[in-house]
């Protein structure tokens, strides 16, 4: 699944000469097929535990959100069959899930009642179930993501923090000031250093993930040695919009698939691609030869 934090428009010129297109869509079913994203939990909600997955119509839907029932209350009596045939360790861990699931299906309704109330937004034009709060929004994201994973749903997920070129400003973070305009520093330390406070607050929402990967069990280990984290910037120097040497940096055990502990710095004019190229084939695609632009495999240290 593709989700995003801010409303993406695939449309118009976005600079550098590049199509909307190529800075909104970060996942792709073919060259000329980007995938769209979702913003709003209470779609990502729905589309993993709701219609696809329990079979429930589009109007018993609506009935359970106007009654304020979860998801939940519709499975009663196949979860009490279910736990039947379960010893004690499985059905805790049956019960722990699903008031994981509970619990974010609450919040979900805690955000779309205070969004609906008439008070004042900050993001008026939000659906309903976007939080105004950038990292309440960026948790339940993450919270679905940990989620499908632990029950299989997925295997995949891009996530995509922000729009290129956002003007967001992110108060929480301790600065109040615009993002793209602030990554036109013009190479004053002043404005770098707040630049930098933005993006230690982005970089900052990721242990949040990590830390809920890390004590998910999954078999004999834990869904984060199970998973792969990637995440980077679309720019090299913002300042002059150069999206060469981006930085990024990969987190998570893959199944052992990767070797951890190590940071690695490529030659000049190496393509990001060669990186994703290795990415793939450590996780198994060893008959993939190419990737986007790369001209060749990067040594990861694959184990």
């Amino acid at each position: 699944m593709q989700l995003c934090i801010e409303n993406v428009d695939a449309a118009g010129g976005c600079g550098n000469g590049y199509n909307c297109v190529y800075t909104d869509a970060i996942s792709w079913a073919a060259a000329d097929k980007p995938l769209p994203m979702i913003r709003d939990p209470r779609v990502v909600f729905d589309k993993l535990f709701g219609a696809l997955k329990v079979g429930t119509t589009q109007a018993e839907r609506a009935e359970r959100l106007a009654e304020d029932r979860s998801i939940l209350d519709w499975l009663l009596s196949s979860i009490a069959r279910l736990q039947k045939t379960l010893g004690p360790a499985d059905r805790a861990r049956l019960a722990e899930y699903l008031d994981h699931v509970r619990e974010i299906e609450r919040r979900i309704q805690i955000v779309e009642a205070r969004n609906l109330s008439g008070e004042l937004r900050e993001l008026p034009s939000a659906p309903a179930g976007v939080p105004d709060s950038f990292s309440e929004h960026v948790k339940l994201m993450l919270d679905l993501q940990v989620l499908a994973f632990a029950s299989d749903i997925t295997r995949v997920f891009a996530f995509k923090l922000g729009r290129d070129a956002s003007n967001r400003v992110y108060p929480e973070s301790g600065f109040k000031g615009t993002f793209h305009d602030t990554s036109h520093h013009s190479g004053k330390e002043s404005r770098i250093l707040n630049f930098a406070t933005l993006n230690a607050y982005h970089v900052g929402q990721m242990p949040y993930l990590l830390e809920k990967l890390k004590n998910t069990p999954d078999g004999d280990g834990t869904l984060l040695d199970r998973t792969l984290l990637l995440y980077g910037s679309p720019m090299g120097d913002s300042n002059l919009h150069n999206h060469k040497r981006v930085p990024f940096f990969m987190a998570g055990r893959a199944n052992g698939a990767i070797k951890g502990g190590v940071h690695l710095k490529a030659p000049n004019e190496t393509p990001l691609a060669n990186v994703m190229l290795s990415v793939l084939q450590a996780l198994g695609c060893d008959d993939l030869e190419r990737f986007g632009d790369s001209d060749g495999a990067f040594d990861l240290g694959a184990i």
